[in-house]
């Protein structure tokens, strides 16, 4: 799956003097712009990663968000296939939101965070930040904010690794070819993934609590 811009008629015939005073996507965030909001670093980035690539094994275009709880543990997680459509961080934020809202119920209550949300994007071509990635950290942000959640980090798996965008740490393994990890064997057996369906499960699961 591509994102891109198609331009418009108008545009073409545009001069590249209109075109550079154009302003940018105001709903893409900059590498510098992600880096400077303050977003929370994971303790233990790879632990992170593998746990949620052994859960749902994606594949190039998929996504995966997760809520974390306070002790870094997993709490929610669904992934999903976002259709095909330009890169644009109000459509991302609104299936992210709708995502977080059948896993999780939100915080908006609480008057601090004290979950966090982090997006996996598996997705084609290298490590290096696209537009599509800030299309992505903007609608997580925003979808963050709306569901009383801290925004947390955003993590591309490629077929060379995956790397947490903005803070420039991340391995060569697990990587968009690579078979799941197994679990250790005193981990908690995981909960069945999520992939975007009703949440009769997680009502089920909090009943049973």
């Amino acid at each position: 799956m591509t994102f891109g811009f198609a331009p418009s008629s108008a545009a073409s015939t545009s001069s590249s003097a209109d075109l550079s005073a154009a302003p940018a996507n105001p709903r893409v965030l900059e590498p510098a712009e992600w880096a400077a909001a303050g977003i929370p670093l994971l303790r233990n980035p790879r632990e992170v990663v593998s746990g949620l690539h052994t859960r749902h094994h994606p594949k190039p275009a998929t996504a995966v968000v997760a809520v974390l709880d306070a002790d870094e543990r997993l709490a929610a997680s669904a992934s999903f296939t976002p259709r095909p459509a330009p890169a644009d961080g109000w459509m991302f934020r609104n299936v992210l939101l709708a995502q977080l809202r059948r896993v999780i119920p939100h915080d908006l209550r609480r008057r601090t965070p004290v979950r966090t949300a982090v997006l996996l994007y598996c997705r084609e071509g290298d490590a290096r930040w696209t537009e599509e990635d800030g299309a992505w950290m903007w609608g997580l942000r925003d979808a963050c904010t709306l569901h009383g959640l801290r925004c947390g980090a955003y993590i591309t798996l490629t077929r060379d690794g995956w790397q947490v965008l903005g803070e420039g740490r991340g391995g060569r393994r697990p990587n968009a070819d690579s078979a799941p990890e197994p679990f250790g064997l005193s981990e908690v057996p995981p909960p069945p993934p999520r992939t975007g369906g009703a949440a009769s499960e997680v009502l089920r699961r909090a009943a049973a609590r």
